[in-house]
């Protein structure tokens, strides 16, 4: 695989997993959203239930104080088609997204943001911390029966008392994270299948975006590939879960094309880098319910 390592299957079994984090014991956590849980996953393949989260748990990061943070997106209908499972529209006809926080230690479950300005939050996606101690999230939006929600960017303060919209206008935000050196903001679109930069001038603050672009054009994938959630790699290349042909795309930062990694499922959805040398990429296979381990030609950077 042109310096990739094979991939290796390191849990399955999981209900549409996503939002890995490799923790320092050797264990990975992550989100089942269709079970609803902040799950650990062990090296010998056996999994257990860390919370109880309800509802689409979506995306997921450890905070300077050691708590999960999720990304919950209040649930999907699922589909069942030839042994893969699929999310459908939102599980409720109203929006019921919010982020929640997770004391590692006794599983204990607050809900940090459920809304801005009054707005309730719709289908938050993806997080990010930053070097401050606060966090970037996608707000993805929900597919209901009365159609699709946009979307948008936020940023919050860890403790729950300050949430800002920096970003709206945008076609479904899934993946986000950050330069190496925490002054650039790169979000995923999924169905338009474009990364965009956004320039941070001041803790939590996006400038403002071109009259017609959510901020600066990354790139794209050259044939029909939705993208999910990304890693960024140490040399700031932009590494992310792609969907329909399976896989990793890697996005030079300045627009300078892609790379493209295949991997055995049509819904590839998130990477995360861990290991001593930040070089084992953990990425969840959704579909299949199965989180590889790849090794990678290149070190990432690691996110807590």
């Amino acid at each position: 695989m042109n310096g990739y390592g094979p991939p290796q299957v390191f849990a399955t079994g999981l209900r549409f997993p996503e939002g890995p984090v490799p923790m320092a014991d050797g264990s990975v956590l992550l989100v089942e959203i269709a079970r609803g849980t902040l799950t650990r996953a062990l090296p010998d393949g056996s999994l257990s239930v860390v919370a109880e989260l309800g509802g689409g748990p979506n995306g997921l990061a450890i905070g300077p104080d050691g708590a999960a943070y999720v990304c919950n997106n209040g649930g999907f209908e699922w589909i069942e088609a030839g042994g893969l499972l699929f999310p459908g529209h939102a599980a409720h006809a109203e929006a019921c997204g919010s982020i929640q926080r997770v004391d590692l230690t006794t599983g204990a479950v607050t809900t940090l943001y459920d809304s801005f300005e009054g707005e309730r939050l719709k289908g938050p996606n993806d997080i990010v911390f930053d070097a401050d101690g606060g966090f970037w999230f996608t707000d993805h939006g929900q597919v209901r029966d009365t159609g699709r929600d946009h979307g948008a960017i936020y940023h919050a303060a860890a403790d729950g008392s300050k949430i800002s919209r920096q970003r709206a206008d945008m076609m479904g935000p899934n993946g986000i994270g950050l330069s190496p050196d925490g002054k650039t903001l790169y979000v995923s679109e999924t169905m338009t299948a474009r990364v965009w930069a956004m320039d941070i001038v001041a803790p939590g603050e996006l400038a403002p975006p071109p009259p017609w672009a959510p901020g600066r054009f990354v790139g794209t994938p050259p044939a029909f590939r939705l993208l999910d959630s990304m890693a960024i790699e140490e040399s700031g290349r932009i590494c992310v879960g792609t969907m329909v042909e399976g896989g990793i795309t890697i996005f030079d930062p300045d627009g300078g094309g892609s790379e493209f990694v295949p991997l055995p499922d049509v819904g590839i959805t998130n990477i995360a880098f861990g290991g001593a040398d930040r070089r084992d990429a953990y990425i969840t296979a959704s579909t299949t319910g199965t989180l590889y381990r790849v090794r990678w030609p290149r070190p990432g950077l690691t996110v807590n």
